[in-house]
């Protein structure tokens, strides 16, 4: 144990890097400004669209069952992961000198982990849940009632929070004493893991070996699932049938642009390539956007909720003017 302590002690010793600097996206001006507007356009339109059917789902009674109480934390999740990467994106767009500090790099690469797996988690357990609603929907509301949800939704925070620690120990247990110059526009494990003073292969194996492992067998079981809910469909009406499709085939694009990018970036040890910022802005910026208008603003009963609310806000204003 004093060993352990006193190698640990050494290592922080030796990282004398107090700040990192962003290459960021790209280098012409004119792109940036492009970029820039396109982003934050991007950026509130997630974050109306996800606090609007936070709000819509909350307040609407009917909609407390646990396919919205899902949505609702990805709405959630959806929020807190664009925040922890877009708004510092933004601004690097707009200086010459793109930097962050050691310790708030160290903290984004964990919030950027905690959302990102509790989002694959919570992917995992939506497909599960429109397995069982659409294979065995006589067993549903004993298979998905609120309590299982609730300790679901407890298990996929418990489990993002833990594999975050993982990446975030695997990165600051190595030396960083020579360049602080981040080929990206935020903060992960591979391009950070890449200044260390180091020998990062065994970091890379293990990083592979617990998000890459995440990513893939998540993928997986959504891709089975998928697969299982589309042939139980033979059995459906012709309108049953379209339907269950229709909302298959928009939540599996959904899946495959989020879980593409992650498994193309953390399955590969030690290995960067160019492209790699560019497809992580598919994760971390187009995919919050898509998930609010996917899975709850093309859903009726949701569309319903808000035209109720609209209709009681009106209400609330004449009568107080």
């Amino acid at each position: 144990m004093v060993l352990w302590k006193t190698q640990w002690m050494d290592t922080l010793n030796q990282t004398r890097v107090t700040e990192f600097v962003f290459l960021g996206l790209v280098d012409n001006w004119v792109l940036k400004i492009l970029f820039f507007m396109a982003f934050s356009a991007t950026y509130v339109l997630t974050l109306w669209g996800n606090i609007l059917i936070l709000v819509t789902i909350v307040l609407t009674e009917r909609l407390h069952i646990p396919m919205y109480f899902f949505l609702s934390n990805l709405s959630f999740i959806d929020i807190c992961h664009s925040s922890v990467t877009v708004p510092k994106m933004l601004e690097g767009l707009l200086l010459e000198r793109k930097t962050i500090s050691f310790d708030n790099c160290i903290a984004q690469l964990f919030f950027l982990h905690l959302f990102a797996c509790a989002e694959i988690f919570l992917l995992t357990i939506m497909a599960y849940d429109r397995y069982v609603a659409i294979c065995t929907p006589l067993h549903y509301s004993n298979a998905m009632n609120m309590r299982v949800c609730t300790l679901l939704v407890l298990a996929l925070w418990l489990g993002g929070t833990i594999h975050s620690l993982v990446q975030t120990f695997l990165t600051i247990r190595l030396p960083y004493c020579g360049p602080n110059v981040i080929d990206s526009y935020f903060c992960d494990v591979p391009p950070v893991i890449k200044l260390a003073c180091a020998d990062t292969y065994l970091t890379g194996v293990l990083m592979v070996s617990n998000s890459g492992t995440i990513s893939l067998t998540c993928f997986l079981a959504l891709v089975t699932s998928y697969t299982v809910i589309l042939v139980s469909l033979r059995k459906q009406s012709a309108e049953g049938r379209w339907k269950a499709l229709s909302t298959c085939s928009a939540h599996f694009m959904v899946v495959v642009l989020f879980f593409g990018p992650c498994i193309f970036i953390y399955t590969r040890p030690d290995t960067s390539f160019p492209l790699d910022k560019v497809v992580s802005v598919f994760y971390t910026v187009v995919t919050p956007l898509l998930n609010p208008l996917i899975y709850s603003l093309r859903n009726e009963e949701v569309k319903i909720a808000m035209k109720h609310l609209r209709q009681r806000q009106v209400f609330f204003i004449k009568s107080c003017t």
